[in-house]
């Protein structure tokens, strides 16, 4: 064997949440839930915090507990997708260097977005897309709803940049390199599927998210 080989660190297996936390998470899901259906119902002007409680079945007060306001609620489901995509990319990105990487997030962000994939898009089940095409359609015209969502997508390209330098493969590529295909692949994703939202597309096929997901993905990587 050469001298030259690299020996693959084993990875560093993370906590498993407690039932507390557990719990939680699932209680600000379904708050996220019911704000993302009144949203898209109503807008979310026409929509009050105590409204996405009493969806929610929960007090005002639990409400209040979570999120400081109504388009805050909505970050749990926002940020469910980018998570799901950041474990699948760590998995297809563990042995890749270089122009693999950057296919490696690319399969990643397809699998994400398909009908058979548990999680789809931003954290919510293929049945309730259409859902997700309101919740993007009332952010573009609410500039506190798109704040949020803006923040959801800085988050999860800083959280994609710190897994990608922890892999083996893509921690050899520079620093700035790194940050930059974090950057790319994470606007591509938010870019396909704002333009999905605006439009009538469907949920699968050449029209679907997963579809333009994928074409923004390689136009914009392949010039990094």
């Amino acid at each position: 064997m050469s001298s030259n080989t690299q020996t693959t660190q084993p990875r560093t297996m993370q906590p498993q949440p407690s039932l507390t936390e557990r719990r939680k998470a699932a209680t600000q899901l379904d708050i996220a839930r019911a704000a993302a259906e009144l949203f898209a119902e109503r807008g979310p002007d026409a929509t009050t915090a105590e409204e996405i409680a009493q969806r929610a079945g929960i007090a005002l007060r639990t409400f209040y507990r979570y999120f400081r306001n109504k388009e805050d609620a909505v970050s749990p489901l926002l940020s469910a997708g980018g998570a799901r995509w950041r474990e699948l990319a760590a998995a297809e990105a563990a042995d890749t260097t270089g122009a693999d990487l950057r296919e490696a997030l690319v399969r990643a962000a397809r699998a994400s977005l398909t009908a058979e994939t548990e999680g789809w898009s931003l954290g919510h089940g293929w049945a309730e897309a259409e859902g997700t095409r309101g919740l993007l359609r009332a952010a573009a015209d609410d500039a506190a709803l798109r704040a949020v969502w803006y923040r959801v997508n800085q988050e999860s390209e800083e959280r994609l940049t710190e897994v990608l330098g922890t892999l083996p493969g893509p921690a050899d590529l520079g620093g700035l390199e790194l940050k930059m295909i974090a950057a790319g692949a994470t606007d591509a994703i938010r870019l396909a599927l704002e333009a999905w939202a605006a439009s009538d597309g469907p949920l699968d096929g050449e029209h679907g998210p997963a579809a333009l997901v994928e074409d923004c993905m390689r136009k914009l990587l392949r010039w990094l």
